[in-house]
């Protein structure tokens, strides 16, 4: 197993892989199956851009040309914000969970945002009370500095979302 950047290649791979987060776990994206599941393959070709200064960054868990896990960073284009990266779509497959991908994916994008000129921090979203998320977050470097409450309307509710950063000027 490795953790690679994805490129278009992949994009089929990855678009089944995200509908399925979406339907498994509604509440911990923005994203839907419905919103999502209707895009065409160039829209998911294209989010895998593999120009090395593409504002979105994805990363894969890759074994025998199989995609077990993604994780993506996004760094803001705006000029006053252009020290800050997002961490997003974290999502490994349940069969293969509990081997560390998690883990080894966010590790990956933390040393990704390290190496751009100019990145300072990472931030991300987890939805409240995803035990799991936040401790596999919090090994990693990230601390909670805010909750959104009602941050995504899912099945007629809402859900919280914590805020975390990690600062990539002080080491894990």
């Amino acid at each position: 197993m490795k953790i690679e950047r994805l490129g278009p290649p992949i994009a089929r791979q990855y678009r089944a892989l995200m509908l399925q987060a979406y339907a498994d776990h509604p509440d911990a994206f923005t994203s839907s199956v419905a919103e999502r599941s209707v895009l065409p393959l160039a829209w998911w070709e294209q989010r895998l851009d593999p120009d090395p200064n593409a504002r979105e960054l994805i990363f894969g868990a890759v074994a025998d040309e199989q995609l077990l896990g993604v994780v993506g960073l996004s760094f803001d284009a705006r000029r006053k914000a252009s020290h800050k990266a997002s961490l997003f779509g974290m999502y490994v497959a349940p069969a293969h969970r509990g081997r560390g991908l998690g883990r080894q994916l966010v590790l990956a994008t933390l040393d990704c945002a390290r190496n751009r000129p100019g990145i300072c921090l990472v931030q991300l979203t987890v939805t409240q009370g995803n035990h799991g998320a936040e401790s596999l977050y919090r090994r990693c470097g990230f601390t909670q500095f805010g909750l959104e409450p009602l941050a995504v309307a899912v099945d007629g509710g809402f859900i919280s979302k914590l805020h975390m950063w990690c600062d990539l000027r002080s080491s894990i």
